[in-house]
Order: structure tokens, then C-alpha cells, then sequence
């Protein structure tokens, strides 16, 4: 499923447990939107993630310095958005921060350990050579999802 700006995913699917994977970007954030929204219309449980990829960052000193302010980052952003769920009245809303070499590797594991229903995922828009060069978690995620995947524009899409 992909979704664009403005409209609402209709599903009749009964979900349970609904994963967001965040970066507190503008594409996490109308994902945002529709993983509230599904999570409040089937009552389930809102899961929100933030993975720290921790291949990237290498193995000098400075790599510690490093995660510590991407933690705290993606803690910030993991607290807005729950901070918005609780306010569109999704009661059930768990948090994490993981840190993994592969990020879709780390939400697969997160979707398998948790009994995730449904992933709702950001995209970014890359096309062409920037999506083969640098490559995608969202396009990684439809292609080896083990549940449903819905994918949402971010409103500078269109």
C-alpha cells in the first residue's frame, strides 16, 4: 500500500500491533499520521521505533560521542511522537531505540520479536541513481517485510 498526502488508508484488516520506524523527519511524521490513525480506528497498539545505525559510525573515540547525541535524538523524536499519539487518544504506545549494523535488518527483528501487524513506513522520494548509489530502508522493507507494509508521501512529494 502506498499512500499519498490528503487521503486517509481505509482498511478493514483488524490490526493489533501497528510499527512506525522513526526519524522524526517530515516523512516519519506523516507516516505519523496514518499509524495513528489505524492504530486508533482498530484499537492496537502503537509501536514506535528509532534505529541507530551503528555500522556508519565506525570504531574511534569519536563514534561514542556520536551515539550518544544520535540516541538522544531519536529519543527526542520517539517523545514527540508518542507525545502525539497520546494526544489523538491511542492509549497503547510503546517506545525503543535499537542500535543495529542493518536498519531494516533491526525493524524486521523488531517487526518478528513483537507480533507487529502492520509497518508504516515514511518514503523519501529518491529515484534513480540516488536510490541505487545509496539505496532505501523503505524499498528494502516492501521487498522483505514479513507482514503488510504501507507507505506514505510526505506532503514535499506530493
Amino acid at each position: 500500500m502506498t499512500l499519498r498526502p490528503g487521503r486517509i488508508a481505509d482498511s478493514s484488516y483488524p490490526y493489533r500491533s501497528v510499527l512506525l520506524p522513526t526519524d522524526g523527519s517530515e516523512s516519519a511524521t506523516a507516516a505519523l499520521d496514518q499509524a495513528v490513525g489505524l492504530s486508533g480506528t482498530h484499537d492496537a497498539a502503537l509501536h514506535l521505533l528509532s534505529v541507530i545505525d551503528v555500522g556508519s559510525l565506525g570504531t574511534d573515540v569519536r563514534a561514542l560521542a556520536q551515539t550518544e547525541a544520535i540516541e538522544a535524538n531519536a529519543n527526542e523524536a520517539l517523545d514527540d511522537a508518542e507525545r502525539y499519539a497520546k494526544a489523538e487518544s491511542v492509549d497503547a504506545v510503546s517506545t525503543a531505540v535499537v542500535e543495529g549494523t542493518s536498519v531494516p535488518g533491526s525493524i524486521r527483528s523488531y517487526v518478528e520479536e513483537n507480533d507487529i501487524d502492520l509497518l508504516v513506513l515514511g518514503t523519501h522520494g529518491r529515484t534513480g541513481l540516488d536510490r541505487f548509489l545509496l539505496g532505501s530502508v523503505t524499498e528494502k522493507l516492501v521487498r522483505k517485510s514479513p507482514v503488510p507494509v504501507l507507505t506514505v508521501h510526505s506532503p514535499e512529494e506530493g
